[in-house]
């Protein structure tokens, strides 16, 4: 049963006749102490009504302990990062958002000061893309949902709410397109940056574009998994074609410890990222005769990797391949460097993952059904029909030959026959 004592004030060291009042309330059954307080009350019946209602949530469940609500954002965003441990990129990702753009603003406030009107107005002055402020409105939102399931807090207060969106001043603005062409990247643009790269990098541009593997699921390409048979009925005969089995990818991230402290920079190879990514992907004709040849001539595990059978890192690729996508100037010949022919800008801007993208867009370009793009493209559908449709050996067939036909057709456009200058991909000595 909760009661309330008088709290006499002191000043000078002396006690004077003036007094708030304590309530003092029945701890749950395990806490440390028998008897919990709350000072500061103005009358008797106020701390009485106070505690009784703590002691009624603590028959109901619903009590938070004082000590855990005062706990900051800083202290158990700690504790929710060393229990939630996710794939290496994920966590490193999650770790950057926090020291970059959460905890400086964030690190010493209580969990229970945090409201969403806050979070809203904070949000909207952080200098960096919309997208990223998301990202880390929601990060904070599932932290904070992390306190109320460890019994910090009673509710989430970010949880369904929409952001407000700066409409004023720059942000008004058009942003500039990341790839300055309409209609984005075109088949053209990946076979004239593959040729420049020659066959042994070539082909992983070739291949990103028409399979829509990622950058880390085509350096975690093994060739064990590379041009395996796929073989289903179809009709009276079979279908059969050659896939890419993606089963694992590499993963370049900061690594950390439990604490968040800095271990350095690794590339670690990984299983794929979901149930969905993990999958075969049917592979055209003339990239599976280019990655025939490939395999027979490359010595390493694995078909994508550096010339040392390495995994690349993102830095590395950039210096061969940012040059033939944005051009690079002519270097005369000197005394121990050879001459390098100027080149035009092919496509400015265009990364990887716009490969990617340019596969999942010459699907929707061929009218691929909708079982098999979501299938090729490693992505889950959405909806009941992704439990009724499935992808069939004539959705396959379709596929195959419109991704070929986009391929000749690229390559007569830029007045190519063959890549390299050869019909094959063996590499002068």
């Amino acid at each position: 049963m909760a009661y309330a004592q008088k709290v006499y004030k002191v000043r000078n060291g002396q006690k004077t006749t003036q007094f708030t009042w304590r309530c003092k309330y029945k701890a749950p059954p395990g806490h440390p102490v028998p008897w919990l307080t709350e000072p500061g009350f103005a009358t008797k019946k106020l701390a009485i009504e106070w505690g009784t209602e703590q002691e009624r949530l603590i028959k109901a469940g619903a009590w938070i302990d004082p000590t855990k609500r005062s706990t900051t954002f800083g202290e158990f965003s700690s504790t929710f990062m060393a229990a939630r441990r996710k794939r290496g990129r994920t966590g490193g990702t999650r770790w950057d958002r926090l020291d970059n753009h959460i905890l400086p603003r964030w690190k010493t406030t209580p969990l229970g000061a945090i409201t969403w009107f806050d979070v809203d107005t904070w949000q909207q002055t952080m200098a960096i893309e919309d997208v990223s402020r998301g990202h880390c409105v929601s990060l904070m939102s599932t932290i904070m949902t992390a306190a109320v399931d460890a019994g910090y807090l009673t509710v989430n207060p970010l949880f369904g709410r929409r952001r407000t969106r700066d409409t004023s001043g720059e942000a008004a603005r058009p942003k500039k397109p990341k790839i300055r062409r309409e209609g984005g990247v075109r088949p053209e643009d990946a076979i004239r940056i593959a040729d420049r790269l020659g066959p042994a990098r070539g082909i992983h541009v070739l291949a990103t574009a028409f399979t829509g593997m990622n950058w880390g699921e085509g350096l975690g390409l093994h060739r064990d998994n590379a041009l395996l048979l796929r073989r289903e009925q179809w009709g009276a005969g079979e279908f059969v074609c050659p896939v890419l089995r993606i089963v694992e990818e590499y993963a370049e991230y900061q690594e950390r410890d439990k604490h968040g402290n800095k271990l350095g920079y690794v590339v670690r190879l990984e299983p794929t990222k979901n149930e969905w990514r993990s999958r075969d992907i049917d592979v055209p004709p003339f990239l599976a005769r280019l990655l025939r040849w490939h395999l027979d001539d490359w010595p390493h595990a694995r078909p994508f990797s550096t010339d040392s059978g390495g995994p690349w890192r993102r830095g590395n690729w950039s210096r061969s391949f940012r040059p033939a996508c944005d051009g690079r100037a002519e270097r005369p010949k000197r005394q121990g460097v050879a001459y390098r022919a100027a080149w035009e800008p092919v496509c400015e801007g265009l990364d990887m993952r716009s490969l990617r993208a340019l596969h999942d867009t010459l699907q929707s370009e061929l009218g691929v059904k909708e079982p098999l793009a979501f299938e090729a493209a490693g992505h889950r559908r959405p909806g009941i029909k992704r439990h009724y449709q499935k992808p069939t050996p004539a959705m396959r067939a379709e596929r195959l030959d419109g991704l070929e036909s986009v391929f000749w057709e690229a390559m007569a456009n830029v007045g190519l026959r063959t890549l390299w200058g050869r019909v094959d991909l063996l590499k002068r000595p």
